[in-house]
């Protein structure tokens, strides 16, 4: 029997198989991009359905006319479709709630209302994601043409049930939208705290209700010795700490602030790290305690305090400008010395301002954590709730 494992309760019945080609349209985009971008109809491209349901705008700010879209033999696709990107970054799926045109890289499928829900089509195309990596042809940049998307398999219930699941995870988005928000708004005032703190907008009083003195200019390297981690293999760390392996490894990765796993020996202890090389060179951060970091990670000691989260953000203000993006983007340490900073000259003061960001990234982290749960959760219930 072709049922899910978790089911409304009024509703029975074997789920039909089909492929998505069987029950839509499809718009193929044409191969030529528009020329004039006067009209008023989004051109909607695969960044623009990242982490989104729907989609009604375009963040390339590329609108066209009807005429533009025939000249170059794009269709108008319809309100309602669910658009797939089908080159590079396979299998996002969003909803349009206005008419779009899409650009080559996306594809878009058009349901009638009265059959599907393209909520639940949408939630059912996501859930196969491997079968889309396997029909997929692999090249530098992978891709699906016409015939792979239109392959894709799904299982069907009636409309009325498909209408009951689309509402209940219409709901889940709905939450998972709001965290998110949530998390936006918090980095923005993050940000704007900053700006105010480091141009001295607003400054903090002494325990004892006392001014602090001015800030000072000062070079890092009158501050900090200069250093830099060393080479280890993936292979010889661990995915999650232990009682031996214990200590962080950071790299020059972007996932969860560059943290690449965990090793039995650590290099350094309270201290700022900045990427040397790749496209996160300049990135800087506190690493508190004991780790160890990987020879793409330019490493500042200060026996005096100076390591802490008030003079990495300082320094997060400036030093993407001393990157050099001549082939690979390098900020060596030799460069990084010399970068001059203003900077509290009164450690009370760092602290102060270190303890304040620090209690905001509580809060975002937070955030973050209950957006991945919510995330989760929703993958959990399409494993669950399609067949």
């Amino acid at each position: 029997m072709s049922v899910p494992k978790l089911r409304f309760k009024e509703f029975n019945g074997d789920w039909r198989g089909k492929k998505i080609g069987d029950i839509s349209q499809c718009i193929v985009p044409g191969r030529n991009k528009p020329k004039l971008f006067d009209g008023d109809i989004p051109w909607v491209t695969t960044p623009d359905l990242k982490g989104k349901t729907y989609v009604s705008d375009t963040g390339s700010n590329y609108y066209i006319s009807e005429e533009e879209a025939k000249s170059v033999g794009s269709k108008i696709v319809p309100i309602n479709s669910v658009i797939m990107s089908c080159v590079g970054d396979l299998g996002l799926f969003a909803i349009n709630t206005k008419p779009v045109v899409i650009n080559q890289q996306l594809h878009a499928f058009i349901l009638d209302d009265y059959k599907y829900s393209s909520i639940f089509v949408l939630n059912a195309l996501s859930k196969n994601q491997d079968y889309i990596e396997k029909v997929a042809t692999k090249t530098a940049l992978p891709y699906l043409n016409k015939d792979n998307c239109n392959s894709i398999p799904l299982f069907l219930c009636t409309f009325q049930e498909q209408t009951k699941i689309a509402s209940f995870l219409s709901e889940v988005d709905e939450k998972i939208s709001q965290l998110t928000q949530k998390h936006e708004l918090l980095s923005q005032y993050k940000q704007g705290m900053m700006q105010k703190l480091f141009s001295q907008q607003i400054r903090f009083k002494a325990d004892d209700g006392s001014e602090f003195g001015d800030w000072e200019n000062i070079s890092v390297k009158e501050i900090f010795d200069v250093t830099r981690g060393q080479v280890l293999a993936v292979s010889n760390t661990v995915s999650v700490a232990d009682t031996d392996y214990k200590y962080p490894v950071f790299s020059s990765q972007t996932k969860q602030k560059g943290l690449m796993g965990f090793y039995k020996k650590y290099l350094f202890e309270d201290a700022l790290t900045w990427t040397t090389d790749g496209a996160n060179a300049g990135d800087v951060n506190f690493r508190k305690g004991k780790f160890y970091c990987t020879n793409v990670c330019g490493v500042l000691l200060s026996k005096k305090g100076y390591a802490n989260l008030c003079i990495a953000e300082i320094l997060n203000k400036v030093t993407h400008k001393y990157v050099s993006y001549v082939g690979n983007p390098k900020l060596m340490n030799n460069v990084m010395s010399e970068i001059p900073i203003t900077i509290p000259s009164n450690l009370e003061e760092q602290t102060k301002i270190a303890n304040f960001i620090s209690a905001i990234d509580q809060k975002i982290e937070v955030v973050a954590q209950q957006i991945e749960q919510a995330k989760q959760w929703k993958k959990g219930l399409l494993q669950q709730m399609f067949v």
